[in-house]
């Protein structure tokens, strides 16, 4: 049995299951201080017989297994949690072997092997929801270099339209310091859900996605574009960023239609905990 942690900013969620994906059973915990959260994270996973744990979290991370800081989340803003050594706490709670990576690159590894990306080497996961994150499987595994990719935080051109500052405490008008839900909460002055029928929103949401597309595309061409996270399921959305992706490349590059290309999760709201059993069973293999 293997044992996975999607650990987001606002909830941890924990799950047992097996290499094919099948969840026998998932709980949700709040993102609290660390002590509060991960004593029932253990406590949960303590009631199960499990062979390896595999952990999808926010970040920064460190992803490097040959630093002194491999398996800490690193310069996140979440209290509390700044160089905390993740995988050392759950290794020494519960003694089993423990993959460790972004939690966008956990949804990234799910959307391959059994969702919207299957049979494919190659596809881009972009998360949009409290944060922007992306991960990547290229030719068939997941893309690393000095540290995992941190595309959310790239920097994109401001909409005519748009005077708000940003929100990004470390970079302010980065993509998602203008496109992730909170701008928007703090531009509009309501919750994305509480927006739907405002046309403007989701055409200035539009904008900064296909911007980014738009670049992730010229450098790592990814056979399938995955969006999830809160935000999208506005699904409005998704019609003005074909639009502005189709202007912003201007019949550069020739990409399939867009709308098989860039789709919702095919695994829905478990790819990253389904990703996050694959990182568990790949622990496990590297182990034997």
């Amino acid at each position: 049995m293997l044992g996975a942690i999607e650990a987001g900013g606002t909830k941890f969620v924990c799950a047992v299951g097996d290499e094919t994906g099948r969840v026998i059973e998932r709980i949700q915990i709040p993102t609290t201080l660390p002590a509060e959260t991960m004593t029932k994270v253990i406590a949960f996973f303590k009631k199960y017989k499990i062979d390896a744990i595999g952990i999808g979290s926010f970040g920064p991370i460190d992803v490097n297994t040959d630093s002194d800081t491999y398996g800490y989340i690193t310069s996140t803003p979440k209290p509390g949690w700044k160089d905390y050594p993740f995988v050392q706490e759950i290794k020494n709670a519960l003694s089993v072997p423990v993959g460790f990576n972004t939690d966008v690159n956990a949804a990234a590894l799910g959307e391959a092997t059994f969702g919207a990306a299957k049979g494919l080497d190659s596809c881009l996961y972009i998360t949009v929801g409290t944060g922007i994150g992306a991960g990547a499987v290229v030719q068939g595994r997941l893309l690393q270099g000095l540290s995992h990719p941190e595309m959310g935080h790239i920097l994109v051109r401001r909409h005519p339209e748009d005077h708000y500052k940003g929100k990004c405490p470390y970079h302010s008008d980065c993509l998602e310091g203008l496109a992730a839900g909170p701008s928007i909460e703090e531009r509009w002055g309501a919750k994305g859900i509480k927006l739907v029928g405002r046309d403007e929103v989701w055409e200035m949401e539009g904008y900064y996605i296909a911007q980014a597309l738009m670049q992730y595309i010229l450098i790592l061409s990814p056979k399938k574009i995955i969006l999830g996270g809160g935000v999208m399921n506005q699904k409005q959305v998704f019609s003005y960023i074909q639009k502005y992706l189709q202007e912003f490349l201007n019949d550069y590059v020739a990409l399939p239609e867009l709308s098989d290309y860039i789709v919702s999760p095919g695994l829905g709201d478990n790819a990253g905990i389904i990703g996050s059993l694959l990182l568990a069973k790949n622990a496990l293999e590297e182990q034997e």
